[in-house]
């Protein structure tokens, strides 16, 4: 998988992506990126790549021009993505999605946005990360990457992990213990592993984990629930 970076900070890249399994992918050739320097593509002494909005306002907009030009540099775009607050959430749906194109060209924006024709006219997915608004679009755009880079084949070693992970299967992920079974925490607390997950009934162990990631997601994302699982109850493990 391939991805193309329109940035007016192409050293932000591959950041944290260069590390960790994610880097050894990248190694081997699982993944590759071209990070483009809008920058590259303006014109006059300044390389100005922003001008003030129609209509007044604070802030400036990245010209429509510019961005194109670096679009166009790109021998290859895919599916093209605009970094947005307004854009739809990203999910781990989406992002499986998003890993069936073998390439992505993601543009970051920065100061107040960019100029809206560039998006109609290549036709950006606008994708957005959160509720929140960055300094800029890289962030986000890493974080997309990395969504997608680890649901590629033999990145994260054992596909079993990616099918249990919090909303692969709309709930959340149960909690994970490991040795020791009893832990002294340095405030004086004794905790001790749940123990069922000793039991060695992996009937029970697996029906504790549905009944966990049921409840804490009822707890803590109402929201991923449907219809029917709105209708279960979360009741404690039986014997």
């Amino acid at each position: 998988m391939h991805f193309n970076l329109l940035t007016l900070f192409p050293e932000m890249f591959p950041a944290t992506l260069g590390l960790s399994l994610s880097g050894k992918a990248l190694e081997r050739g699982d993944w590759s990126y071209n990070a483009v320097n809008i920058r590259d593509f303006a014109q006059g002494v300044h390389k100005n790549v922003d001008d003030t909005p129609f209509g007044g306002g604070a802030g400036m907009v990245m010209r429509a021009d510019v961005i194109e030009k670096s679009l166009l540099s790109v021998p290859t775009t895919g599916h093209k993505i605009y970094m947005s607050p307004r854009g739809k959430p990203l999910t781990q749906a989406r992002a499986k999605q998003l890993i069936t194109h073998d390439t992505l060209t993601i543009l970051c924006g920065r100061y107040e946005g960019v100029d809206q024709r560039v998006l109609d006219a290549h036709d950006f997915e606008e994708i957005s990360i959160g509720d929140y608004v960055l300094s800029g679009g890289e962030p986000a755009a890493l974080i997309l990457m990395d969504a997608c880079i680890r649901l590629l084949p033999g990145v994260m070693g054992n596909t079993a992990t990616t099918d249990e992970e919090s909303f692969s299967n709309g709930l959340l992920e149960y909690p994970h213990y490991t040795r020791p079974a009893t832990w002294e925490s340095a405030n004086g607390q004794s905790l001790d592993v749940p123990e069922v997950l000793t039991s060695g009934n992996h009937k029970r162990i697996n029906d504790w984990r549905e009944e966990q990631s049921l409840k804490l997601t009822q707890e803590r994302r109402p929201d991923l629930l449907d219809t029917n699982t709105q209708q279960n109850t979360c009741k404690p493990a039986q014997d």
